[in-house]
């Protein structure tokens, strides 16, 4: 198996599922998790400033999230646990402007998530708790943080909780104004 194998996600552009190469034996794996040479081969010409890791538990719901200045473009990944990982596209120029796309991400699995600039970004916790990693194309700004609520039913994501299941969320997840083209980020 190669380090990486890259897959460009057909729904919407600019998404890539990424599975690296585990190499393991009878001690335990060994794999690379970024190699800047690798991805840029593969289209991928980034540079990453800042590294975030959160743990959550079960049922946590985090999103979406992103930044009106100082957009992000994130590599996210599980180290523990499962969680369904969600983006929102809201580059204004897009033809896939907001359309949802959501994958499984694991640390069973391994498997990474690269997502670009003009994306509003979320997780639900599947597993009784989950440590989640995402590296940062540019730093986290305060005064540029905003979101769309996890529910906003024009967006109608399909997220696998449980009939009956209330998700825990932030205070700051429940105030977001309702998805519309004033939202929109230019790209």
């Amino acid at each position: 198996m190669g380090k990486f194998q890259f897959e460009k996600c057909d729904d919407i552009e600019g998404l890539y599922l990424i599975q690296p190469g585990v190499f393991g034996d009878t001690r335990g794996y060994f794999m690379e998790t970024y190699n800047y040479n690798d991805f840029k081969a593969a289209g991928l010409d980034m540079v990453f400033v800042q590294d975030n890791q959160s743990c959550s538990t079960k049922g946590v719901l985090r999103g979406l999230h992103f930044q009106k200045e100082h957009t992000q473009g994130k590599l996210v990944r599980v180290i523990s646990g499962q969680v369904f990982d969600v983006v929102v596209d809201i580059r204004k120029n897009s033809k896939t402007f907001g359309k949802w796309f959501g994958v499984i991400l694991s640390a069973e699995k391994k498997n990474m998530f690269y997502v670009p600039e003009g994306f509003a970004h979320g997780f639900y916790v599947l597993s009784e708790t989950a440590e989640f990693l995402y590296k940062c194309t540019d730093f986290y700004d305060p005064s540029s943080e905003a979101g769309i609520p996890w529910n906003d039913e024009s967006i109608g994501i399909d997220w696998p909780i449980p009939e009956g299941t209330v998700p825990i969320l932030a205070e700051k997840d429940t105030k977001y104004p309702a998805f519309s083209k004033e939202i929109a980020l230019d790209f």
